[in-house]
């Protein structure tokens, strides 16, 4: 188990971040049943801030090598962006699950990863779905999530079932961070991309 305590970087209480080609980013994480113990508290705060300090929205235990069924997520929201990108709280996701709640069509955007870290794909998500499983606490988590809180929550329980996003990405859109700002001045819209790059957006 990684020490939660003193972490494994230069930043004391920050986690490495396990990268694409580790086994553990493959395997499906094991159901949370309180193997951890009075362990918890202190691994989500050291989750909580390694995914400030990466910056990330989201991250998944199996990310920083421990294959449960775990993630931590929040985003401060950005106004009037396409992405429907409203705020979405801090949470702990403990054995979630999610589901699309209705036919609406699957919206594509550019997504990265931490554990895939330089580099964004396009991903077409629901933009809609039911949120189901536990809190810290072992209470009932259900509500439904919309826009990019849809496609945090659609991201990380990926991880927790052996998935990362470039497994549904298109992979003619992939892009390093830097060219994406350069030529696409980080527009949230992936449609001159796809004309640039030439791919069809996935769902739209």
């Amino acid at each position: 188990m990684l020490d939660v305590a003193e972490g494994r970087t230069d930043h004391p209480g920050v986690l490495p971040i396990v990268q694409a080609g580790d086994p553990v980013l493959r395997r499906p994480a094991a159901p949370y049943t309180g193997q951890l113990g009075d362990v918890l508290p202190r691994l989500l705060g050291a989750m909580r801030r390694t995914m400030h300090a990466a910056p990330g929205v989201g991250l998944a235990a199996p990310q920083v090598g421990i294959g449960l069924a775990i993630a931590v997520c929040e985003d401060a929201g950005v106004p009037d962006d396409p992405r429907d990108r409203h705020p979405l709280p801090f949470r702990v996701l403990v054995n979630p699950r999610c589901a699309p709640v209705d036919d609406t069509p699957d919206v594509p955007f550019y997504e990265g990863c931490l554990s895939v870290a330089g580099w964004q794909a396009v991903v077409a998500r629901h933009r809609r779905v039911r949120l189901t499983g536990q809190d810290e606490h072992g209470t009932a988590l259900d509500e439904v999530l919309t826009g990019w809180p849809a496609r945090i929550v659609q991201h990380e329980t990926d991880h927790l079932h052996g998935r990362l996003y470039l497994d549904a990405a298109v992979p003619r859109s992939l892009t390093s961070n830097e060219n994406l700002l350069r030529h696409f001045a980080g527009d949230p819209d992936p449609g001159r991309a796809a004309q640039e790059l030439g791919f069809d957006l996935p769902g739209a």
